[in-house]
């Protein structure tokens, strides 16, 4: 027993550092996360749609901008109320939209996250890599999964706080 609490403890302190100091000033992640959503094409044009939305989501959260966050979970919620089956997610893209701070924002975008990887677990990629990352401290030590475009992690649940924060859990590859 002792061994896995040890394990988890290493796991945690050289995944979960604080990385303020190392983060460039200047640099909007935002911007080049963007650029790298061009390297992932899925064949259904409506599920690129939601991905992309859900990217922009993501990068705002990593970026603590709650006006950004707010707009792209209004946009993504559109695209995934349009698409069957996804009707309930397009609820918790709703609430992030209505959240009253980013902190509430980040909490509703676990379920969302956990709904948008089953989506894209399932979907047809043309090309490129759709990441599953996953911070084990993000909701009070509960973890929380996010998609990523790039193995680079860029934390949605802490931003800058602890910006790497997390691992690659999972990969969506084109067949």
């Amino acid at each position: 027993m002792n061994k896995y609490v040890g394990a988890v403890l290493l796991f945690a302190l050289f995944s979960c550092r604080n990385t303020d100091h190392h983060t460039a000033k200047g640099t909007d992640s935002t911007e080049t996360s963007v650029k790298k959503t061009s390297d992932v094409s899925l064949k259904d044009p409506v599920v690129q749609a939601i991905y992309s939305d859900y990217i922009l989501l993501k990068n705002a959260l990593v970026d603590t901008k709650y006006e950004e966050a707010k707009q792209a979970a209004k946009e993504l919620s559109g695209k995934l109320a349009a698409f069957q089956g996804c009707e309930n997610t397009a609820l918790i893209a709703n609430k992030i939209n209505a959240a009253k701070n980013i902190e509430e924002q980040r909490k509703e975008f676990t379920f969302l996250s956990s709904d948008v990887i089953a989506l894209f677990r399932h979907a047809d990629l043309k090309s490129g890599t759709i990441y599953v990352q996953h911070c084990p401290m993000a909701n009070h030590g509960d973890g929380g999964d996010w998609v990523s475009s790039e193995t680079k992690i860029q934390n949605p649940y802490y931003g800058k706080q602890m910006m790497e924060c997390g691992a690659v859990m999972e990969e969506f590859k084109s067949k």
